[in-house]
């Protein structure tokens, strides 16, 4: 016995995993997925194997009942040196003091010869590691017998420690449960890319049992190129050990010819040594899921289209633009190809689309796109490029279209290129403006329900912007016409002032439509070779704002021909202005100028407008201002500059008074008159604007027409959306030689003077033919004169391209016209005046007032009233 331990404590059992240095060697170099080299009975278990997990430990019992080998695993396991339990009795040092008896029962059959397997309750005795307590435990032992070399009855002990023969069951039962109740397809795949195992519901989808499936192929259960596609795949993650997650697969159920669409997930499995034994494969199906994201996705992408349709139709108010702007929209995100036709009675204005009951009216083709390189024809019949005029047949799905506005599918031609089409009608408050025909070529989605709804709105959407651009180019047709009707026809004429002028509606294009604005210039004669020029911008754009405009101008000129103070008719026209946004309208100024604080801004139109009257006879120009830029002035060898003109409030602000400056124009001098369109725009600062303008101003010499085009040339960069109106005048004043001017005392006498003046200079004149009208008209105006005025009298003659004559008094009361009795011996005079002069009046001066009278220059005296007849036409 002496020489046991020693020989237990070199041994090795050969199923604590011993190995020899030629097998180690032979695992060692071993590639994972391919077998071991040599005879594989003889091959080592590597390291990790079962054995290792298990951990089995044994020893030998000799014939005494007592230990004669202890392996290493047994040390591990009872934690005991093989030279202490070498020798010792099992059953005295391991089982519980109760239990003895019945284990020395157990160990004599055991030595009887009888094999035995049970489980048995040990203690191990105490250590420093367990503490003094020991430590308890359960070992299920194999007991075999056996016998010693001579002959006598021992027996070899096969002992593994319950707890990990415990866990071992454990995990198998749960492997089972998993694999077997899983609601997922599992499969189990070797390293040959064969199947090993499957579990039911894989079999339930794919028919027959577990069984049935093993050693099929991929190719057994999906076509041709995925199955190449997923075996591809599978070999990877054999190699790599990288694991695939969320593999969508395509293929078909037993029996069906419903494609079906899965989802797996592989990954590679290892034995304990690590080595590769197959791949785990476990796929769900996600047909439904598929189908739901692909409705979701088709959802979402009616929304983005709804959302840039939104965003990027209707950005202009050009027909033809915004046809196109539906296409770059729908195609290719939509569909392959798209047309629209648009009625041509709707592109030639006209109030409604004209047309047929049956739908067959003509249309014109204003877009067309395409996603395809060789784009086909879409529709039937004879191809229709963009431009042409054309109409569909009566029994043609888009006539059908047309004439019940609704959508119509167009049935694909044998060898079109186009499978699926839409003839959708566009349709504007209940008014169809036009077609559009959605296709898709070969190999794309045919349309459904859920496109021909999509396809409606969009075209409705698109259709509602084509009937607003129709509304707004009528509306802004007739605001032109109105605007250029308001202005002065032909090139103004004036006395002593040689006028150009510039109107230009403001810059517009398919993106920046420009709308009608309030810009406007007039310029008006007046009594005396006067003249009034006139510049003025209404603030607004659109019809109402060109309303505005000539209701204003209009009221300009009756306040000029009252021969009114340039700041008495800003004054008047600021009333005016203020009435034009009240419910009453122009009636409502009077009312609204009596309380000027409690006007509500909110229900006017604001305008600025600058007012001066020239004087040729004297070369002066008195301005008024109500917020309008400053206007410019250049005389002869100097530079243009800014006259200093208070600017005042715009019309319709109410309740400030306006201001006068009258300024000296030299001969030659060019003054300009203007609207901020010409120096103001968003790209550039009105400052900027105004020293460009007045830096243009270099040659005042040149023709006016040529200075006109030369500013805007200039300021052409400075031109935004806005209207430009520009007003040049030149100084011409009337010649000293064409004024005949005399002071006349208040006496009787002054009559014949008055009448001897007028020959005098008539003769002087070579006016001989109105000598006799002038004389007895001057005669009558001076009489009236003398008779109703007030202070010494004053006769002026002007002669420029009429004989204008003037008798100046100091009353203030005006000459008023009335109609004299049969019996009456006096009053006829401003009856007489009326009729043989071609025009007459009066008006206030500031020390009194004028009445004048205008005759027209002889021309063959053409026309010509003789005095002596029209006295004989009053009695």
């Amino acid at each position: 016995m002496s020489e046991i331990p020693a020989k237990a404590t070199e041994s090795k059992d050969p199923l604590d995993g011993a190995r020899t240095e030629a097998a180690d060697d032979a695992v060692a170099h071993v590639r994972p997925g391919e077998p071991p080299s040599g005879d594989a009975m003889w091959q080592s278990s590597p390291p990790g194997s079962i054995y290792d997990y298990i951990k089995v430990a044994s020893f030998s019992i000799g014939p005494d009942g007592l230990v004669e080998q202890w392996s290493l695993r047994a040390e591990q396991l009872f934690g005991i040196p093989a030279e202490h339990a070498v020798g010792m009795d099992p059953i005295e040092a391991f089982i519980d003091p109760d239990l003895r008896a019945q284990g020395q029962r157990k160990m004599a059959e055991i030595l009887d010869g009888r094999e035995w397997t049970g489980v048995v309750p040990f203690r191990v005795p105490p250590s420093a590691a367990d503490g003094e307590c020991g430590r308890e435990g359960l070992a299920e032992v194999y007991v075999m017998p056996t016998r010693t070399e001579e002959g006598e009855k021992a027996a070899v002990c096969i002992v593994v420690d319950v707890r990990t023969l415990r866990s071992i069951e454990t995990d198998l039962a749960a492997s089972q449960a998993i694999f077997g109740q899983s609601p997922f397809g599992f499969i189990l795949i070797d390293p040959d890319l064969r199947v090993r195992r499957v579990n039911y519901r894989f079999a339930s989808l794919f028919g027959g049992s577990p069984d049935d499936h093993r050693g099929k192929g991929v190719h057994d259960y999906l076509p041709r190129p995925e199955a190449e596609r997923v075996t591809a795949t599978l070999r990877r993650v054999l190699e790599t050990g990288d694991s695939i997650t969320d593999m969508h697969v395509t293929g078909f159920l037993p029996g069906s010819d419903e494609r079906r669409h899965w989802s797996i997930n592989l990954y590679r499995v290892r034995s304990g040594s690590g080595r590769p034994i197959g791949i785990a494969w476990l796929g769900t199906d996600i047909t439904a899921r598929r189908a739901a994201a692909r409705e979701a996705a088709a959802a979402r992408r009616n929304l983005a289209l709804l959302n840039e349709a939104g965003a990027r139709i209707g950005n202009s108010l050009d027909l033809e633009t915004t046809a196109r702007e539906l296409l770059d929209v729908v195609v290719p995100g939509f569909c392959d190809l798209a047309t629209v036709d648009l009625y041509q009675g709707l592109l030639a204005g006209d109030e409604t689309p004209p047309g047929l009951a049956d739908g067959s009216a003509e249309l014109r083709r204003v877009a067309f796109a395409s996603a395809v390189s060789d784009a086909p024809f879409i529709g039937s019949g004879d191809p229709v490029s963009v431009g042409a005029v054309h109409h569909y047949p009566f029994n043609s799905p888009c006539a059908d279209a047309l004439r019940t506005a609704r959508p119509q599918y167009i049935p694909a031609e044998e060898g079109s290129l186009v499978q699926s089409t839409l003839a959708v009608p566009m349709v504007a408050h209940d008014t169809v403006v036009g077609l559009a025909q959605f296709a898709r070529t070969k190999g794309s989605e045919p349309f459904g329900d859920r496109d021909r709804d999509l396809a409606v709105e969009l075209a409705a959407r698109a259709a509602v912007c084509i009937d607003n651009a129709r509304l707004y180019r009528r509306e802004h047709e007739r605001a032109l016409i109105l605007q250029r009707s308001l202005l002065p026809p032909g090139d103004p004429v004036a006395s002593g002032l040689d006028i150009a002028c510039r109107y230009l509606p403001g810059n517009s294009s398919a993106d920046r439509p420009s709308e009608v604005g309030g810009d406007w210039f007039d310029v008006i004669e007046l009594p005396g070779h006067r003249t009034a020029l006139v510049v003025g911008d209404v603030m607004g754009r659109g019809l109402r704002a060109a309303v505005a405009m000539g209701e204003l101008r209009s009221a300009v000129r009756t306040l000029a021909l009252l021969d009114l103070e340039p700041a008495e008719v800003l004054s008047a026209l600021d009333e005016i202005a203020r009435g034009l946004g009240a419910p009453g309208g122009v009636q409502q100024a009077t009312r609204q100028a009596r309380r000027p604080r409690e006007a509500d801004l909110s229900e006017v139109y604001l305008a600025t407008c600058v007012y001066a009257v020239y004087d040729s006879v004297t070369r002066r120009c008195t301005f008024a201002n109500a917020g309008h830029l400053p206007p410019v002035l250049v005389e002869p060898g100097e530079d243009a500059l800014m006259l200093d003109v208070p600017p005042g409030m715009p019309l319709g602000v109410g309740g400030e008074p306006f201001e006068e400056v009258e300024v000296e124009l030299p001969e030659g001098a060019l003054l300009a008159l203007y609207t901020d369109g010409l120096v103001e725009s968003r790209d550039h600062p009105l400052d900027e604007g105004l020293q460009a303008f007045v830096g243009a101003l270099t040659d005042p010499s040149a023709p006016l027409e040529d200075v006109c085009d030369h500013v805007l040339n200039t300021l052409d960069t400075h031109h935004g959306e806005d209207d430009i109106a520009l007003l040049m005048a030149r100084v011409q004043g009337l010649p000293a030689d064409s004024v005949g001017d005399w002071t006349l005392p208040r006496e009787p006498r002054s009559v014949g003077r008055a009448r001897e003046y007028a020959r005098g200079q008539l003769l002087s004149w070579d006016l001989e033919p109105l000598v006799d009208t002038t004389e007895l008209l001057v005669s009558e105006l001076v009489t009236n004169a003398l008779r109703y005025g007030e202070g010494d009298i004053r006769l002026r003659l002007l002669l420029d391209r009429t004989l204008v004559c003037e008798v100046w008094d100091s009353g203030l009361v005006q000459p008023r016209r009335r109609r004299a009795r049969d019996t009456d011996e006096g009053g006829r005079g401003l009856q007489l005046v009326g009729l043989l002069s071609a025009a007459w009046g009066s008006r206030r001066t500031p020390r009194g007032k004028t009445v004048w009278f205008e005759l027209p220059l002889p021309d063959g005296q053409n026309g010509m009233v003789d005095p002596a007849e029209a006295l004989l036409s009053l009695f």
